[in-house]
């Protein structure tokens, strides 16, 4: 099954920014532009959590953690979505996922490989 392929994790220290691409190849355009997006993450023996997520008209909502550094943003044409990060901090480090959030509220069962971030003291 084909899944989303995110991109642009690394290593960077506290402090230092990274943009991460998430890239959906399964959709025609006109299909993935009426998706709502939203990144999550996943750090080593914890739960997944909402980072931020993006509707088809653009609005934005973000977890209290990442307001303020943090920024969603979406190019319909080119099935992407992304996710600009500012002010890294050590507890960001996690793999980072995107996902479609479907009508009931919850991501999609088939997650991609995700994008490591890791960020030093």
């Amino acid at each position: 099954q084909v899944q989303l392929v995110e991109s642009g994790g690394g290593l960077v220290p506290a402090g230092g920014s990274l943009r991460l691409t998430c890239k959906d190849p399964r959709s025609i355009f006109s299909v993935f532009s009426v998706k709502t997006m939203a990144w999550y993450r996943q750090a080593p023996g914890k739960q997944r959590e909402l980072v931020a997520q993006i509707s088809s008209d653009r609005a934005t909502n973000y977890a209290d953690f990442v307001k303020g550094r943090f920024t969603i943003s979406r190019d319909n044409s080119n099935k992407k979505v992304f996710l600009q990060m500012y002010s890294l901090q050590p507890e960001d480090t996690a793999n980072y996922y995107c996902n479609e959030i479907t009508r009931d509220g919850h991501p999609r069962n088939d997650w991609g490989q995700g994008t490591q971030v890791t960020v030093s003291s």
